[in-house]
Parts: C-alpha cells; sequence; structure tokens
C-alpha cells in the first residue's frame, strides 16, 4: 500500500469482466470478489465476532446512521473506535446513513441536506454532508462512503436527474470536510437510477475526482433482477480499472454471481442473517424454509457440501426445525453461522473461477442447480 494512502487495490486475474483482486487496508486485506456481513447497529446479528471471522469474511459493515443514535458517535470514538467497540481487528466499512434517512417518512429534503424527525428524541434534527462525515470520522471505520441522495424507484427522469446533481454536488463537500484521509477511504456513490445518461453522467464526473474506491447505489431499492443486471453491466465499465468497485445492499445469490460478472468487486447486505432469523437458509440447490412439515424428521445437515459449524458438527434440519417451533435462540444463531459462510464460500469459488479462467461456465453450473425454493 502506497504511503499516504487508506486503501490499495490489485487486480490479481480477470476473466471477461469479472475480476479477482485483493483490496489492501491497514488492518489487513481483503480478497475480492468480497461480500461484507452487516452489523447495522454494530454487531453482525445472532453471530459473535470470533464467528463472523471464521465464516470466512473479511470486512464487515456498520451503519452510520443507527450508530450515531445509539450510543452516538462520540461514545464510539471515547472507547477507542468502531474496531476497538465491536471487538473487530479487521476492516470495517461504515454507509453514509443515506438510504436509512431516506426510507424515513415525513423527511424534507433540500440541497443543504436532508431534515427529519429523530428516532429517540423526536426533534426535527438534519443530516447534511459535513455532518455524514463528522460522524464516519469519528467512528473510524477504514471505508467511509459519501453522502448522496438515494433515489426511489420508480423514479422519473427529472427526479432521477435532481439526485444526480446533489450527488455531485455533496461528494464535493464530503471531500472538503473530510478529515482523515490518510486512514480512511472515501468513496463516491454513482446514482441515477434506470437512466443510463444519468448514470454515465453521475460516473464519469465522480471518476474524475480520482476517488480511493466507487459505488453503485439506487439498485437494491425494487427494481428486480433484470434491471439490476442492465443498470449494473452498463455502469461498471465507466469506473475506474484499477479501484474497487462496490455495489450497494445487493444480496441475493443469483443477483451477486451476475453482478461480479460485470466486474463487481464488494458487495454488503442483511440478506443472510436476516434470512436466517425468519428460518430460511441457502444452500447449493436452493433455499429452504425449515419451519415447513417436512423437516420434522430429516436428519440431513442444512447442505452437504457446506463445513460451517452448523453443518459440519452434526446439527439436522429436523432439529433446527424444533427450535424454530420452540423459539429458541440457537435457531438463529445456527441458521446464520451457516448463512454467512455460505455467501463466503460463494465469493471463494466465484475467486477461483476467475483465477481459473471459467467463470462464466462457473456461473451457469451454479444456477443450474440453484432454485430460489428447493
Amino acid at each position: 500500500m502506497a504511503s499516504g494512502a487508506a486503501i490499495s487495490y490489485r487486480l490479481r486475474a480477470r476473466d471477461g469482466a469479472a475480476r479477482s483482486g485483493v483490496l489492501h487496508t491497514a488492518r489487513g486485506d481483503v480478497d475480492t470478489p468480497a461480500f461484507m456481513p452487516v452489523g447495522t447497529h454494530g454487531a453482525v446479528k445472532a453471530m459473535t465476532p470470533r464467528q463472523v471471522a471464521e465464516s470466512g469474511a473479511q470486512m464487515v459493515l456498520a451503519n452510520t446512521y443507527h450508530l450515531s443514535l445509539r450510543p452516538g458517535e462520540a461514545a464510539v470514538e471515547k472507547l477507542g473506535d468502531l474496531h476497538a467497540f465491536m471487538c473487530w481487528e479487521g476492516p470495517i466499512l461504515t454507509d453514509s446513513g443515506g438510504f436509512q434517512v431516506f426510507s424515513l417518512p415525513n423527511k424534507e429534503i433540500s440541497d443543504a441536506g436532508v431534515r427529519f424527525s429523530h428516532e429517540v428524541s423526536g426533534e426535527r434534527v438534519e443530516l447534511t454532508p459535513e455532518r455524514s462525515i463528522e460522524i464516519q470520522n469519528a467512528l473510524g471505520a477504514d471505508i467511509i462512503m459519501a453522502f448522496d441522495e438515494c433515489t426511489p424507484f420508480p423514479a422519473d427522469q427529472t427526479l432521477a436527474g435532481t439526485g444526480v446533481r446533489r450527488t455531485l454536488s455533496w461528494m464535493e463537500r464530503c471531500l472538503r470536510a473530510h478529515r482523515r484521509s490518510a486512514d480512511q477511504a472515501l468513496f463516491g456513490i454513482v446514482q441515477g437510477s434506470t437512466y443510463e445518461a444519468l448514470r454515465r453522467e453521475c460516473a464519469v464526473a465522480l471518476a474524475s475526482l480520482d476517488l480511493p474506491g466507487y459505488a453503485i447505489g439506487g439498485v437494491s431499492v425494487g427494481e428486480g433482477h433484470e434491471l439490476l443486471c442492465r443498470i449494473t453491466s452498463f455502469t461498471a465499465p465507466l469506473l475506474p480499472e484499477d479501484k474497487p468497485r462496490y455495489l450497494m445492499g445487493v444480496g441475493l445469490p443469483e443477483d451477486l454471481v451476475a453482478a461480479i460478472g460485470f466486474g463487481i468487486d464488494l458487495f454488503d447486505c442483511v440478506i443472510p442473517t436476516r434470512y436466517a432469523r425468519s428460518a430460511s437458509v441457502f444452500t447449493r440447490r436452493g433455499r429452504l424454509r425449515l419451519t415447513h412439515r417436512r423437516f420434522r424428521r430429516d436428519a440431513y445437515p442444512i447442505d452437504f457440501s457446506c463445513d460451517c459449524e452448523a453443518c459440519a458438527g452434526g446439527v439436522t434440519r429436523a432439529y433446527l426445525h424444533h427450535l424454530f417451533a420452540a423459539n429458541e435462540i440457537l435457531s438463529a444463531i445456527l441458521c446464520s453461522i451457516h448463512n454467512v459462510r455460505f455467501y463466503q464460500r460463494l465469493m471463494e469459488d466465484a475467486r477461483s473461477a476467475i483465477a481459473a479462467g471459467d467463470y462464466d461456465a462457473w456461473r451457469e453450473e451454479f444456477l443450474a442447480h440453484y432454485r430460489e425454493t428447493a
């Protein structure tokens, strides 16, 4: 890693647009493509930090907005920064809080920022690009995100164009507000809804700023697989080859394997742990809903091919069915461990396929066997 640089990216292999590389950070390397488990409040739900690390995850994500509400960024900073607070030694990425704020009711959006009701106190507060960066500087993550306008779907071209204009203006303000460029990499976010001209405008403008990395936003707000693929395949090639590319909030396996084929390096989503808590587990043959009565006497592991603590440890589908029926918290723990490991194995296999030069064949074989519900 270059002196004074918070991160750097090195390409290892390419297979068409798909690429495998390594993201170098001061707190360790991240092999890409990589999936980051989400720790919204500073914890990956139903998993200890050690279990997250043992899954193969090398970097995690935490939520700026929620951590600013509780316990507050000042408390985290006083306790040593987010790494110490979470007991996570590896790299961390924090989002800007924009997605959460734009999802709130009764918000007021202007060029200055967003006004909304504080979830805890109820008072009207404002989140601006400067405030978002101030919070993230205090939290101390390795990668931080610019404050952008997350355009809803569907959106007409005028609304999407306003979002791009604000996103670019706010990016400049984020750069001016950033006080820790030596040890925190600030990524920009490409917006533009489903309009290719707007995506191009945003991507080209951000690329001219020579940022440490780039994200594609606004593709996990209801577009569906087909539009996600069209937007991502168009936008990814517009971003610099020598910088990491991050597709925000996308997490279904079929979406991930498609996006890797378009040249995406980083992913995050709550799906693995959220689905686990509702008894949905991922296998190479598709997704299982363990509360279904057909699993009451099923002596098989979740997935024979899996090496996670649950599958390799002899935990059966019948036992998990019982745990969910009994409302035992162990059900969520074991299924979360499995699902997060499934996603890490998916990334490992994708990296191997790219290195071998047969990513397209691997993707087609995976999709041929994978069904949404097995």
